[in-house]
């Protein structure tokens, strides 16, 4: 008499259902375990790379998906190791159930292992981020998020096919073949996606500006905050939020007030024309000396137009690329200066 062990119920044994079980639940007990061990080997295998990378930052982006795929391929391997009841197979569509049990172990398998390189982009673009954040230049790390970004789009496109092709069975040939009329099409429809594409592709090699610059394209002015595949962003000085279409980045008249080498203030004063020569001579001696000062690169004083009531004085002095908190104190203390200039020489101001 056949043991209970190897009664048989839809073409298996009772102990090879015992079995699946077992270890399926076996792992996923133990699958924090068994992905942190997995973790450790693959942290100690890449030490001379991960020096400034704490474990748990690792652990953080890794475990997770590493989890989820461990139990997933398990769970398909041990159901593949048992035979499917005849009963149970009946035709659905094109597919029967049988097909579609193992159309979706390996797309589950494909869409777990997908999301595991996911997140090793996300720590490689962690690793390039340490390094680019020694160097003053801020174009490094705006091309790490961008192909960050693009090597997603990329690897998410390339596992699509290799589900289409090894879940369901279609020939990728021919169905790529189908595509390229296809895209022609799609590209034709989505000619400006694809002109935003490129102009990403030149902002990011010829530089222009990289993010934390403050630009104004389009009468629109404000900090770059991110440069994506799309569209630049871009937070105004009212501290809004535009997404400007990276074509209009490219093809417009931008200034990148961040790459100035000085900044220019400019002042034009006008006095009453019953001021003396004298007066206004001795204003425009005190200007030119109340403007030599550290901070001050570069100034001119100039008594530029005499009217029939008004005696103008024009001045104009720069600085170096200041931040605009540092440059608007500079301001402030020439005009109190030139103020108290004028007051002591009991300049006579205009009153009409």
């Amino acid at each position: 008499m056949n043991s209970i062990w190897q009664q048989q119920y839809g073409n298996n044994g009772i102990a090879d259902y015992l079995l699946v079980c077992l270890t399926v639940s076996f792992v996923w007990i133990l699958r924090h375990s068994i992905s942190n061990y997995f973790a450790g080997l693959l942290f100690r295998w890449l030490r001379h790379l991960l020096k400034k990378v704490e474990r748990p930052l690792f652990n953080e982006l890794v475990i997770g998906p590493l989890e989820k795929f461990v139990l997933v391929l398990v769970t398909v391997v041990m159901l593949y190791r048992l035979n499917f009841p005849p009963a149970l197979n009946f035709p659905v569509y094109k597919f029967d159930t049988k097909e579609l049990l193992n159309s979706l172990g390996t797309l589950l398998l494909i869409s777990t292992f997908t999301s595991l390189i996911i997140r090793a982009i996300d720590f490689a673009a962690i690793l390039l981020e340490q390094r680019a954040g020694q160097t003053p230049d801020h174009s490094d790390n705006q091309l790490i998020v961008f192909f960050k970004d693009f090597f997603k789009v990329l690897l998410i496109t390339v596992s699509g096919l290799v589900v289409l092709r090894f879940a369901f069975g279609l020939n990728i040939g021919s169905l790529l073949t189908g595509l390229s009329i296809l895209g022609a099409a799609i590209a034709l429809a989505l000619k400006e996606s694809l002109e935003n594409l490129i102009a990403s592709f030149i902002i990011f090699f010829d530089k222009p500006f990289t993010t934390g610059d403050l630009v104004k394209v389009n009468a629109i002015t404000g900090t770059v905050e991110k440069i994506g595949l799309r569209s630049t962003r871009i937070r105004t000085e009212q501290k809004t939020f535009v997404i400007v279409p990276n074509k209009q980045m490219v093809d417009s008249v931008l200034d990148n007030f961040s790459l100035r080498t000085q900044r220019r203030a400019e002042l034009k004063l006008e006095f009453a024309s019953s001021n003396t020569p004298y007066v206004i001579q001795e204003f425009v001696e005190r200007a030119r000396i109340i403007l030599q000062r550290e901070a001050v690169k570069q100034s001119s004083v100039l008594l530029s137009d005499l009217r029939l009531n008004r005696i103008v004085v024009e001045m104009e002095y720069y600085t170096a690329a200041l931040p605009m908190a540092e440059f608007n104190v500079i301001r402030e203390a020439v005009n109190l200066e030139l103020l108290h200039a004028a007051h002591t020489l009991g300049l006579v101001w205009p009153t009409e």
